[in-house]
Formats: C-alpha cells, sequence, structure tokens
C-alpha cells in the first residue's frame, strides 16, 4: 500500500512514463556559467534611497546608474546592487576616492 501511495504522489496526471517530470530550475549563478540566456537585470527602485542609509555612518546614499553602486560619499565607499538589490554588506563594498572640496586641500602660501 506505501509503494501505491508513493507512486501516486510522484505520478502526475498526464505525465509521460512512471514519474514525473518536473522542470528544472537554475539559478542565476548557473545559467551564466552554462551560457543560458539570462534576463536583463531588473533596474534599481530609486524610491529605496528615502528609507537606505549606509550601515557604517547611518548617512544618505547616492546611486550611480552608470556603476550600478550605492555611493558614500563621505566614506568614500560603494555597495553594490545585483539583481536590482542593494548589498549593504560593507565587507562587499569597494573602496573609491573621495571627491576632495577646496577646504579640505592645503592652503598655499
Amino acid at each position: 500500500m506505501l509503494r501505491r501511495v508513493a507512486s501516486s504522489l510522484l505520478t502526475a496526471p498526464g505525465a509521460p512514463g512512471r514519474y514525473a517530470v518536473f522542470p528544472t530550475v537554475y539559478p542565476a549563478s548557473v545559467r551564466r556559467l552554462s551560457g543560458l540566456k539570462d534576463e536583463a537585470q531588473p533596474p534599481f527602485d530609486a524610491s529605496l534611497l528615502d528609507v537606505l542609509v549606509c550601515p557604517l555612518s547611518k548617512k544618505p546614499l547616492r546611486y550611480e546608474a552608470s556603476t550600478n553602486e550605492l555611493i558614500n560619499e563621505e566614506l568614500g565607499i560603494a555597495y553594490p546592487v545585483l539583481d536590482g538589490i542593494p548589498n549593504m554588506i560593507p565587507q562587499d563594498a569597494r573602496l573609491i576616492q573621495k571627491n576632495q572640496d577646496s577646504s579640505d586641500a592645503p592652503e598655499q602660501q
């Protein structure tokens, strides 16, 4: 009886053969490695900038579309945006050069 119940659970109506054939789902990383076409990356939702802050300095961030990163100008770090999701882990952030203001530059005498 157990065999019959297990068989009925594994067999889908209209499926060829004894067991149901389930579609194989590959994660995005496997799709990229295997050469399967991956859909375009979803765009970053700019409304998230109203609530997101840098986890280190608690300051607002700026989105840079050309690099697909969230930039903290004060600390000079950039957080990547992967598949439309900001990766706010400080260890994954990239160091960038800070913009120097004229007030930071040493005065010449």
